[in-house]
């Protein structure tokens, strides 16, 4: 006679943590195209007329405005660039995009007082974009 052997018990699968994981990533990836084309339009708009910014005199870290243009439309492309790498699930993309969020907040900090309100929104969306990719896990990393 054959000897029986129980099955080992069967587990479900958690869907919220995998699901949230993968939206959260999906999430950083498309905000980090829009936000990119919102530096590129920026970057734009700030080459073409740089009339339509407000010039402060005694800004401590005060720039021609084309120097900004320049750098927002430069920013613009690496970071929607890196954002279809994340969206294509490139590991390298979470990495640069962390790096290039951080670039973000620090050039939209200085752009402050040449538009203060849309600076502060990108800063905010940079924040959720950092954060989205800073807690990714893998599912397949998962033992428990």
């Amino acid at each position: 006679m054959c000897a029986e052997s129980t099955p080992a018990p069967v587990t479900p699968p958690t869907q919220t943590e995998p699901g949230l994981v993968t939206g959260l990533v999906v999430f950083a990836g498309t905000l980090m195209v829009v936000v990119g084309v919102f530096h590129a339009l920026v970057g734009i708009a700030a080459l073409v007329d740089d009339k339509i910014y407000v010039t402060t005199p005694n800004y401590i870290y005060s720039a021609d405005i084309a120097m900004w243009g320049w750098l927002h439309l430069l920013l613009g492309i690496l970071v929607a660039v890196v954002g279809i790498a994340v969206l294509r699930g490139r590991a390298w993309g979470r990495v640069v995009g962390i790096g290039l969020g951080a670039l973000g907040l620090v050039a939209n900090f200085l752009f402050i007082p040449y538009h203060p309100l849309w600076s502060v929104l990108i800063i905010a969306l940079e924040v959720a974009i950092i954060w989205a990719l800073a807690t990714y896990r893998d599912a397949r990393d998962d033992t428990s």
